[in-house]
Order: structure tokens, then C-alpha cells, then sequence
């Protein structure tokens, strides 16, 4: 059984990324891939927190047994049928940094359980988000435009240099009375 698998950040439109996961494939291999293609640090400590269609706990799987078993006793064929429907992954559990995961169903393809297929990608790595880096559809709608296009509020105040009431001399530079500034 070959699963498709949905690697999103909350709140960001702008980044996304398809998987095609053979059922047989342990967590740790799905670990490995995502740290690979996603460039995450890899000295950290790494979770997969499964949750079911309520957003229920179904298990915890982390380097270390915490419950449920290790990231490479579990196959994600074996979280899915615990009834886990979305993962959040913690690339960094110190700092809870993490993206989601979600199963989108069975895919009709070959996949090897060793390699992970990326299916469909979207967007820079998650890093790019954290220094700053905000995609197109994640702009409020008043700062959506591409280059070459004009905006009405570009041309309001275009003319007026200057504040009424002031001056300039020849230079452009404004001109003070005494005591103003």
C-alpha cells in the first residue's frame, strides 16, 4: 500500500509538499527523507506526534520509546492504521519547530519503502519562511500586485511633495521660519 502524504506549515500558503510513502516505510526513513529534502538540522531531536480525524493523540514516536514504540520500529503503515490521520512532525523538539502531515490517502503507484517519493512541491523550505521570506498568496490582499502593475493609491498623493503651507527654495529643500522645525 503506497500512502500520499501532504507536508504543510500552519498559517502559510505559500509552501507545500507531496509524498508518496510505501505503507512499509518506518518513520525514521520518512524522517531521514524529510530532513534531506527540507535541509532541517540534523543534530536535533526529532517526534512524530500521530493525531486521528478529531485531532486525538494516537501516539507519540520519537528517537527514543516514548509509548508507542521508536521512529524505526513504526512503519506508516502501522500509525495509519492506529487510526493516525494527520502527523505533526517536530524537526527541532527543542524549539517546536515542526510541519504538518497529512495522510491524503492511497496513491496508485510503486514506491520503494526505503525512498520516498516527492510527488509535488511548492514554495522554498521552511527555513526561508522563518527568516522572513512571504509568498505571493500569503500577502494581505492591498499588497497583492506584480511588478509592472499600477495601484490606484500610488497616485493619490504623487503631486504633493510638500505639506500645504510650506516652501521650497530652488534646491528643493524647504524653507523654515524662525522657530519652526
Amino acid at each position: 500500500m503506497v500512502f500520499s502524504l501532504r507536508v504543510t506549515l500552519s498559517g502559510i500558503k505559500g509552501f507545500y509538499r507531496v509524498y508518496q510513502v510505501n505503507g512499509a516505510t518506518t518513520l525514521y526513513t520518512l524522517h531521514k527523507q524529510l530532513r534531506s529534502d527540507l535541509e532541517f538540522p540534523q543534530d536535533q531531536l526529532i517526534m512524530f506526534k500521530g493525531m486521528d480525524v478529531m485531532g486525538g493523540i494516537v501516539g507519540r514516536w520519537g528517537l527514543f520509546d516514548l509509548g508507542a514504540g521508536t521512529v524505526d520500529e513504526v512503519s506508516l503503515e502501522k500509525a495509519v492504521k492506529a487510526g493516525t490521520d494527520t502527523f505533526v512532525y517536530f524537526y527541532d523538539v527543542t524549539n517546536k519547530k515542526s510541519v504538518n502531515i497529512v495522510v491524503e490517502g492511497e496513491a496508485d503507484v510503486k514506491v520503494s519503502p526505503d525512498f520516498p517519493l516527492l510527488a509535488d512541491s511548492k514554495g522554498p523550505n521552511p527555513i526561508e519562511f522563518e527568516n522572513g521570506y512571504v509568498a505571493f498568496e500569503d500577502l494581505p490582499e492591498r499588497q497583492r500586485r506584480l511588478p509592472g502593475e499600477e495601484d490606484e493609491e500610488d497616485f493619490e498623493d504623487e503631486d504633493l511633495d510638500a505639506e500645504e503651507g510650506e516652501e521650497e527654495d530652488e534646491d528643493g529643500k524647504e524653507i523654515f521660519d524662525e522657530g519652526e522645525e
